[in-house]
């Protein structure tokens, strides 16, 4: 037994070796990121990857202190979550409706709905410009959201969709007995169960709505409609750049995303592991 146990220990040690790697790989940058944006411009050149000798905390209250960052925050804030929001709504609903309609159709909707996975939105950059045009919405951050849900309804539904066809039927046949409607079917069984899915599309979606930076530089001039990491661009000079702010902003934007991520990683792991095992 005790040498069936070492043997199992063995084999974990090269994944575990990888892992470890990887996590260096990964938590590097942001390693660089935090500590330079306590230094000022000078040591930053000097010593990049060390600890700053003197922690210069005045990077981020000059951030903060500019009101013009406070707004970009609160543009890219409500931008993303509005359409978080919209996005999970409209997923979940699209998927419930996909998976329980069996037929040639429906799989072709499907399939033509995930489709999006592998044709980047940006290739129709011109066109979307247009439409936001000829709906008033440029300039402001509202144009952003109709665009952010179309880029994540993709993966929405290639997730949501096989969440739902892993719910035992049984569940729905009760509750239609019981005499509950298609959507009274939905809220009351199948959206509680498809939390880990959904924390797992929110996470997904949530990286690339608050980091892009493509559609705010095309949609958006107007300082006070700016995101963050367009207001980012502020900074940068043609002859010279404070890095020792920008690293500021940059460390201060990262903070929602590992916050979200730090609350919903249960349901997230749970999401990506659903599946993986069968009973």
């Amino acid at each position: 037994m005790k040498g069936a146990s070492l043997a199992r220990q063995n084999l974990h040690i090269p994944a575990h070796l990888i892992l470890g790697i990887w996590s260096l790989i990964v938590i590097f940058p942001l390693w660089v990121m935090v500590i330079n944006s306590f230094k000022d411009r000078l040591s930053i050149y000097q010593n990049p990857f060390g600890l700053p000798k003197k922690w210069n905390i005045a990077n981020y209250g000059m951030v903060l202190s500019d009101g013009d960052f406070l707004v970009y925050f609160k543009n890219s804030f409500i931008a993303v979550v509005l359409s978080l929001m919209l996005l999970l709504v409209t997923g979940a609903l699209a998927s419930y409706g996909l998976a329980t309609w069996r037929g040639k159709i429906s799989r072709g909707l499907y399939f033509f709905c995930i489709a999006g996975m592998m044709l980047p939105i940006k290739i129709a950059s011109i066109r979307l410009l247009e439409l936001v045009k000829m709906l008033g919405l440029l300039n402001t951050i509202w144009a952003l959201v109709p665009i952010y849900v179309a880029m994540g309804i993709p993966v929405a539904i290639f997730v949501l969709t096989e969440f739902i066809h892993a719910v035992p039927y049984e569940l729905t046949e009760a509750a239609i007995i019981d005499g509950a409607g298609r959507f009274g079917i939905f809220l009351r069984i199948i959206a509680p169960l498809l939390r880990p899915a959904i924390a797992t599309v929110a996470i997904y979606n949530l990286v690339p709505f608050w980091n892009d930076l493509w559609f705010p530089l095309i949609f958006i001039s107007d300082d006070r409609a700016k995101t963050v990491l367009l207001g980012v661009t502020r900074l940068f000079g043609q002859y010279q750049t404070d890095w020792s702010k920008v690293l500021a902003v940059l460390t201060l934007s990262a903070i929602p995303v590992i916050a979200l991520y730090l609350v919903a990683s249960k349901q997230f792991i749970k999401g990506l592991t659903a599946g993986a095992v069968k009973g």
